[in-house]
Parts: structure tokens; C-alpha cells; sequence
């Protein structure tokens, strides 16, 4: 009997689901809301499985999930939605996961973004990186920053991604989208060749290795602004990152580029909001300055963090605080801003200090959002 996955597809969009999960032996899985749930009770079968994976995996997909064990790439569902899928092989089975991508571009205002981000946008050149684990909405941060030049600048925009998850018209920029694995080789080669290509902007979905992340550097060095993406939280773990990529003797010069070309990093997470009406981000921002440029230099990235605090009038700001403030605007509960928290002790103590001032202000234990599920 043949299966229909566009009824599951339905569901998604229904639900508003960020990942559709396939697995032999349990029933299909949304996640929503940050949560797992099954889609009635009968398990997929191995034969089911198959089935749905090839009914929107093209021949060469298939191919190369049989040679390699995966394949990752978009998937357009008429003109309802786009999802970013993976396929794979696990215990012998073949299992798939979907995720998401609605056709909207969003806003600023809509994900949360500060508006101090859209200066970014308008910058001539150097590197922006947008860090965080995966599914904390890197791609539709990016692609809302992207959107913005688009309307806002008159340049040549070319995204480098894997797979192409939102797909940008032509605006006020002229935008070239190049998907690796079907358009060209890889990230690296697409970045080399995108130098050639006249470009004012260029996207790089995923810095992955030291190619491809001296390739972004140079480009951003040579004139162009950059944005890319790197599975890290917090701007000192992410620049850390990118230097230890490099060998040891390369790695002062390495921090010389940085500090040369790098002005921003955000870092986001997602959180489920208290009332359970979907999730909310909470950011990092550091803007690169004077002295932040000096630390990345002297390798002393551990004192970013004191900087980000005190360049508040800039913009910035660390993600604890960025949480804190979530969580005293009643808007997420106490135990998810520690569960993301970079310091947790230093954010319990200040949730503490915070509610134990409310008590004395008030001479009562305080009401409403102030103090949920602390104890």
C-alpha cells in the first residue's frame, strides 16, 4: 500500500512543529514547542519508512544516502512550506528528520532581535557570526538579517548553504543562492569562487572546517561583509573556537585577521514561553571595540565577557542577563533560563538577590512572574 506523507506534512504546519521525526518501530514525532510528541500510537514499520523517504528524496539523494549512510537537503512542499531534511541509516533502518522552514521571512521584531543588529546589516565590510547549538534559529536569524540588506542596500548578495533553506527574490540586491553538493562542490570551493563573483555580501551557512573558515576570513578581510554560522555559545567560546581550528603556529596571526575583521558575534538560544504558546530567543551580542579587539590579540578572550557587561551602551549584552531579564518579564519560567544559562550559579545567585530585594520592597513574598519555581 503506498503511504502519504503529505498528510504528516499537513500536520506540521498545523501544529506549527519545527521537526517532523521518522523512525522504524515508533510512531511519527513532531516537536513542538521545544517538546516531543507521537502522532497516533502505531509504529513505522522499516517498508513505511522507506516508502516516505524516497517519495520526496530524489536518485541522487537515495544514492547517496546508500554510499555514505546520509543525505541531507530542501524539500519544497507545493507552496505551503519548505523543510530541511536529513536522511539516514541507523540500526539497518533508514529514518528521516524534518525540520521546518516557513515561507515568511520573519522580522527583527518578530524573532527578538534588537534593532542595534540592523547596523550590521549596513556594514561595508568584515565578519558577523550568529553561534548557537542546532535548532536555536541561527538559519532564520540569519535569513531575517539577509532579508533586511536585501530591502535596504543595492549590492550582490551570494549565500552559500547546505541545503538552501529560505529562498531570497531579488529585492534591491541582486541575491545568487548556491546550494553545496548541487551546485558546487563545497563550502570552500563556493567561497573561492565567490570572490570572482563581484560580491558585496556573502552567506556562509556553516563555517565546518579550517578551509572554509580561513576562506570566510580572507573574504571578509578583502572587503566584503560576511555572515556565518558556528555551533558555539557565547562570543569568547566561539572566537576560541576558530583559532584552535588553525595549527599553533598559525594561531597569532589568526587572532591578528579576528581582530582585524570581526564585528560581531550573537549568540542565541531557544526557550519555551511559561504559557506554552511557542518559544521565545534570548541573544548575546558583542560588538567588537577597541578593547575587545586587543583581548582577541593577547589570546585573553576569557575577559570578553566583563567587556560585553560594560558595553551595554553599545548594544551589548551577555546571554545570562539577556535571560534574566526574559525570565523577570514573567515571559520563561526560572528553570529554563538556568537550564541554558552559561554561568547557572551566577544567574541563581542573582535571581536570589533579585527576589530577595522584591521582598523587602514589599515587606511580602513577591507575587505574579517574579519568583516562579524557585526552591
Amino acid at each position: 500500500m503506498a503511504v502519504d506523507i503529505s498528510k504528516l506534512l499537513d500536520k506540521v504546519i498545523e501544529y506549527n512543529a519545527s521537526d517532523l521525526h521518522l523512525a522504524v518501530g515508533r510512531p511519527p514525532v513532531l516537536r513542538v514547542n521545544g517538546m516531543l510528541r507521537n502522532l497516533g500510537t502505531v509504529p513505522l514499520t522499516p517498508d513505511i519508512t522507506v516508502q516516505y523517504m524516497k517519495s520526496i528524496t530524489s536518485e541522487r539523494h537515495q544514492q547517496r544516502l546508500a554510499e555514505h549512510g546520509g543525505a541531507d537537503f530542501g524539500f519544497a512542499y507545493g507552496d505551503k512550506a519548505r523543510f530541511r531534511v536529513s536522511i539516514f541509516r541507523q540500526k539497518s533502518h533508514v529514518g528521516l528528520v524534518l525540520r521546518l522552514i516557513p515561507n515568511n521571512l520573519l522580522t527583527f521584531e518578530q524573532i527578538g532581535l534588537p534593532p542595534v543588529v540592523k547596523d550590521l546589516c549596513m556594514r561595508p565590510r568584515g565578519m558577523v557570526l550568529v553561534t548557537g547549538p542546532t535548532g536555536s534559529g541561527k538559519t532564520t536569524t540569519l535569513a531575517t538579517m539577509i532579508d533586511f540588506a536585501n530591502q535596504e542596500r543595492a549590492d550582490h548578495i551570494i549565500t552559500i548553504e547546505d541545503p538552501i533553506e529560505y529562498y531570497h527574490t531579488h529585492k534591491k540586491c541582486c541575491v545568487t543562492q548556491r546550494e553545496v553538493g548541487t551546485d558546487v562542490e563545497s563550502f570552500a570551493e563556493a567561497l573561492k569562487r565567490a570572490l570572482r563573483m563581484d560580491p558585496d555580501i556573502i552567506l556562509v551557512g556553516e563555517m565546518r572546517d579550517l578551509e572554509t573558515i580561513s576562506a570566510a576570513i580572507t573574504a571578509a578581510e578583502t572587503g566584503h561583509l560576511v555572515f556565518a554560522t558556528l555551533h558555539t555559545t557565547g562570543a569568547a567560546e566561539t572566537v576560541d573556537r576558530i583559532v584552535d581550528v588553525f595549527p599553533t603556529n598559525q594561531q597569532n596571526q589568526i587572532r591578528a585577521q579576528l581582530a582585524a575583521t570581526l564585528i560581531a558575534v550573537i549568540s542565541q538560544t531557544l526557550l519555551p514561553l511559561r504559557d506554552g504558546s511557542g518559544r521565545i530567543a534570548a541573544f548575546e551580542l558583542m560588538f567588537t571595540n577597541d578593547a575587545i579587539r586587543a583581548l582577541i590579540r593577547k589570546a585573553e578572550t576569557y575577559k570578553i565577557g566583563s567587556h560585553i557587561q560594560t558595553g551595554a551602551k553599545e548594544g551589548m549584552i551577555l546571554l545570562d542577563d539577556f535571560l534574566f531579564n526574559l525570565w523577570v518579564s514573567g515571559k520563561v519560567s526560572y528553570q529554563e533560563i538556568i537550564k541554558r544559562s552559561q554561568i547557572p550559579e551566577q544567574l541563581e545567585a542573582k535571581v536570589r538577590d533579585y527576589t530577595e530585594s522584591l521582598k523587602r520592597q514589599r515587606g511580602k513574598q513577591p507575587a505574579g512572574p517574579v519568583a516562579p519555581g524557585i526552591g
